[in-house]
């Protein structure tokens, strides 16, 4: 293959930058109600490392509360991931390609190895592909593996889009009321990866009913 058609096309070096301008317009408009803030307070103010667990299709409101904080974000390598990967890098996270599923062991093994550094990472226990609202194993292992917290976050507006996608990707309208909710962090309570599996459950309940108090 030449160099020349290995290169991107210009849909994927140009598409990026707009949907991260897209995200800066529509995020400046947007007023944000916080519910539990603490919860993350106490862990920023701490510097200790934690991963974020939120639900794929509140996806983009997340991001953009959480810009240009250092914060990492597992995004799958599949080609519909690409975008959101190049726009979140835009708002200044870092990046881990890869899922909790589908090639999934190299991409744990880096978030589990960031945890150790310090690092804070955000991960969607439901993608790449769903089903939506399914919490898979893969986070919880790697939470289990670098003995750090995960903090779950939800998201809700009181106008939206939603996209008629697997996951119904959220969308808040211009000057949307956005409410963001934190849970308490929680450590798996597990000695190996068997046990940290079966705490899945528990995990999915705790990220549900982080939404309860917002309608998410």
């Amino acid at each position: 293959m030449s160099a020349s058609t290995s290169r991107p096309g210009w849909k994927e070096r140009i598409m990026p930058a707009v949907a991260a301008a897209l995200i800066r317009l529509l995020g400046f408009t947007w007023r944000v109600r916080i519910v539990g803030g603490e919860h993350f307070e106490r862990l920023h103010a701490a510097q200790q490392p934690f991963m974020f667990i939120l639900w794929h299709g509140e996806l983009l409101p997340l991001i953009w509360h959480h810009r240009n904080q250092g914060v990492f974000i597992l995004v799958s390598e599949h080609k519909d991931g690409e975008l959101v990967a190049q726009a979140a890098r835009r708002l200044g996270y870092g990046l881990v390609r890869g899922s909790t599923s589908r090639g999934g062991a190299r991409a744990l093994l880096e978030v589990a190895k960031l945890l150790k550094q310090g690092k804070t990472l955000a991960v969607t226990p439901d993608g790449p592909r769903g089903p939506r609202h399914t919490f898979t194993a893969g986070a919880v292992v790697a939470s289990q593996r670098s003995g750090t917290p995960m903090l779950t976050i939800r998201a809700a507006a009181d106008r939206a889009w939603r996209l008629r996608s697997w996951d119904s990707f959220l969308i808040p309208k211009p000057f949307a009321r956005l409410s963001i909710a934190y849970g308490a962090p929680a450590h798996v309570d597990a000695t190996d990866i068997a046990g940290a599996e079966r705490e899945t459950t528990r995990f999915e309940a705790m990220l549900n009913a982080t939404g309860v108090a917002i309608g998410a």
